[in-house]
């Protein structure tokens, strides 16, 4: 139930009657040396920082919020940092993505239940963006949100790092015996050389460049590294710009509508963005009341090319994109070839199109030409086929060519266990031929659906020289990721979608320009194996995982809890006295 009370802001219900309640809260709020003209009808600006010192990737956010903060006083705003679950992908075991959803809770409940005008997102980190989003959009209120931004490059001798991507590829070779022991820890110790998300195109990076194409963000938020000073100035500037906000009632709903959503599809296919962003676009969608679809992806980045040289994909790194003219020069290029549309708002009250149509290219190698692209079709590819009947999705830029089109026999792990026993043991029998398969690695059957989608290929495989495979499960990978790695199956194994019945030796055809896979059993047969199917057990599960197993969407509809999805607003709660 919500409590009305008359007054311009929200906030007014706390701070500006002259009631019991009123009296209380200002009261309490003195102890913090706030004077009188702090409770005369400014705008309350909640900073939402996910600061911890278990996420590497924020440990400059505290300093970040004193800009924040800076910014929101010098437009006549009263800022109030308050804290949220920090979902660090680095240390969460076993994976943040199971805690997404929670933390969008969190976000949630804090700005409905406190006296907050306008809300300043600070996250980074894979999920805290997609995170803070959703639980920002279920309340509507004035929002823009900050980005941590990237690290700088890594180093080892005269090499650059590229976080995660090379944790791949030097793990691999490590496996394989092509580098030694000392080597692999030299890389170790230059890889992460600042704070900040990866620096890589993996899904930090990704969804800081979705905040800024869907525009929630301020222009060039998404590739600043996060220890320039320049990520000191953007959330300066996002402190004013909210309090601005606020006065104008610029709301989510007014930013995220169909055709900033459509918009971002594609600069995530001209970027080479992360196969995670299908799962969190649909979540945030879901929760502001856009009808997103899974074909949309299809439909809208198909035909768009990878400009982007940028690992997994490409070569540089986005310390490397950002010198290079960051975002903003993607957009233009974008818009200048009609796929773009320029009319979207964004949190600084200008188009998308105004925001960049003049923004310049600096290095033509790494933000290549619309004619001379790193690839002529990008975009995430959504399969359909009796393996995946709901959709799978795989990244074609991260992916190698001559297995675009493949058909292969199955070599089946039942789960992530079963993986790791046997993938090392010589006598599996795996070739390169054969199509990796992994079950029971979705939401449910993984509770949270681990970034364990690309698995590692045999050793007796990659002392061959073979570096690629097909590899397919109900599971995700980390946007750092690469390879021809076919995702988020759904339905998912454990509640018995059909890739649960899949057999050793079975044969499965991959199409990714026919956008099938499916699997070359007779239905009658597989019949058969459906009737003796049985569900794994889950009275295991307490507390939130038994709450996340029962309530969690399929990948296809976001993995969202089924009880949040729209929006509910942030009605002021009913009186506390």
């Amino acid at each position: 139930m919500s409590y009305k009370i008359p007054g311009k802001f929200r906030s007014s219900a706390w701070f500006g009657h002259d009631t019991h309640d009123n009296f209380v809260h200002r009261s309490w709020m003195r102890n913090q040396g706030m004077p009188d003209d702090q409770f005369d009808g400014r705008p309350i600006i909640g900073i939402c920082n996910t600061f911890s010192e278990l996420n590497p990737c924020h440990a400059h956010f505290r300093d970040l919020c004193e800009h924040v903060k800076k910014g929101v006083y010098e437009s006549g705003g009263v800022p109030l940092e308050f804290p949220v679950i920090s979902l660090g992908e680095a240390i969460i075991r076993p994976t943040a993505m199971i805690y997404r959803n929670l933390m969008s809770m969190d976000v949630e409940e804090m700005i409905r239940a406190n006296p907050i005008d306008g809300v300043v997102l600070l996250a980074g980190c894979d999920k805290n963006v997609p995170a803070s989003l959703m639980g920002a959009a279920s309340c509507n209120i004035p929002t823009i949100l900050v980005s941590g931004g990237p690290m700088l490059n890594g180093k080892y001798r005269d090499r650059d790092l590229g976080s995660g991507t090379d944790v791949w590829r030097y793990s691999e070779e490590r496996k394989a015996g092509l580098i030694s022991k000392e080597e692999y820890s030299k890389i170790e110790a230059g890889m992460n050389r600042s704070a900040g998300n990866c620096n890589t195109m993996g899904t930090a990076s990704t969804m800081g460049c979705m905040v800024e194409s869907l525009g929630m963000g301020l222009p060039q938020n998404a590739a600043v590294p996060a220890v320039d000073a320049n990520r000191k100035i953007i959330s300066r500037m996002a402190g004013r710009r909210i309090v601005e906000m606020v006065k104008e009632d610029l709301k989510p709903s007014d930013i995220l509508t169909k055709e900033a959503f459509i918009n971002a599809i594609r600069v995530n296919a001209a970027i080479g963005g992360s196969t995670n962003a299908a799962i969190h676009f649909k979540a945030i969608a879901g929760r502001i009341g856009v009808d997103l679809d899974l074909e949309d992806w299809n439909k809208y980045g198909t035909d768009v090319p990878t400009i982007l040289n940028l690992m997994p994909s490409g070569k540089y790194l986005m310390e490397d994109f950002y010198y290079a003219g960051g975002l903003p020069a993607i957009i233009r290029i974008l818009g200048e070839h009609d796929l773009l549309i320029k009319d979207c708002i964004t949190v600084n009250g200008s188009t998308i199109w105004e925001n960049n149509k003049n923004a310049e290219i600096f290095n033509d190698e790494v933000i290549k030409s619309f004619d001379k692209p790193l690839l002529d079709k990008g975009g995430l590819a959504i399969l359909k086929g009796n393996l995946c009947p709901d959709g799978a999705v795989i990244k074609p830029s991260a992916a190698s060519a001559h297995l675009m089109k493949h058909t292969g026999k199955a070599v089946v792990f039942t789960n992530i266990e079963d993986y790791l026993e046997r993938i090392n043991d010589p006598e599996l029998d795996i070739d390169e031929n054969s199509v990796m398969v992994m079950q029971n690695c979705g939401p449910i059957g993984y509770p949270g659906m681990a970034e364990v989608g690309n698995m590692g290929l045999p050793p007796k495989i990659l002392k061959k020289g073979i570096t690629d495979m097909v590899r397919i499960s109900d599971a995700r990978m980390s946007g750092t990721a690469y390879g021809t790695v076919v995702l988020h199956i759904t339905p998912e194994a454990d509640i018995g979608g059909p890739l649960a019945l899949v057999k050793n030796g079975d044969m499965i055809e991959l199409d990714v320009n026919k956008r099938s896979l499916n699997l070359l059993v007779d239905e009658s047969e597989l019949d058969k194996r459906r009737k003796q199917w049985k569900p794994a057990p889950k009275d295991h599960l307490g507390g939130y995982q038994k709450l996340y197993v029962e309530r969690v969407l399929q990948a296809d509809q976001g993995c969202d809890f089924d009880f949040l999805v729209g929006c509910r607003g942030a009605d002021v709660p009913r009186p506390s006295h």
